[in-house]
């Protein structure tokens, strides 16, 4: 199950929400307000259990 992370525009909260793929289109709230028109918001990629290179994110350098 993929973690996506989101952003409420409303009230500004960003959380993170493990979403089964079969519901991943399913409208989604925000955990202070309420809201239903969050934004899901790209997300960085990272490796864990890796040695060297690879165990880090995919971020650019410096950043992640």
């Amino acid at each position: 199950m993929p973690i996506y992370e989101y952003r409420c525009p409303r009230c500004g909260t960003k959380f993170e929400k493990l979403v089964r793929l079969a519901s991943s289109s399913a409208p989604v709230s925000c955990p202070s307000c309420s809201y239903e028109g969050i934004e899901r918001m790209v997300s960085l990629c990272g490796w864990s259990g890796g040695t060297g290179e690879r165990a880090n994110s995919c971020a650019p350098n410096g950043g992640g």
